[in-house]
């Protein structure tokens, strides 16, 4: 895969700020990170994604990064993994890997 070809579509569409107030902390809106991603990979990769799985308590930390799981639908797996670029919870992709 090439990361860097897609990657800038895609932070585009993650500049959004997905954060939400939760429990005092501000935490990524896991949902709508889900969402931007799939449709995202599926618009400039031109695969068909059946899921995409974010951490549901991520807290927004400037540099922080975590993983999202993939599930494409011919059945094979990736990860996507995302930092954060700031407090307003703007994101980079970092790494994009499909399982075999």
């Amino acid at each position: 895969m090439n990361l860097w070809r897609f990657s800038g579509a895609l932070a585009l569409l993650l500049a959004l700020a997905f954060a939400a107030i939760g429990c005092g902390d501000t935490i990524i809106d896991s949902g709508k990170a889900e969402d931007t991603i799939q449709a995202s990979l599926e618009k400039s990769r031109h695969e068909k994604i059946a899921a995409v799985n974010c951490p549901t308590d991520q807290k927004v930390v400037a540099g922080a990064t975590f993983t999202c799981s993939l599930d494409y639908t011919d059945g094979k797996q990736g990860t996507i993994t995302l930092k954060i670029r700031n407090s307003e919870a703007d994101l980079d992709v970092v790494g994009l890997k499909q399982n075999k």
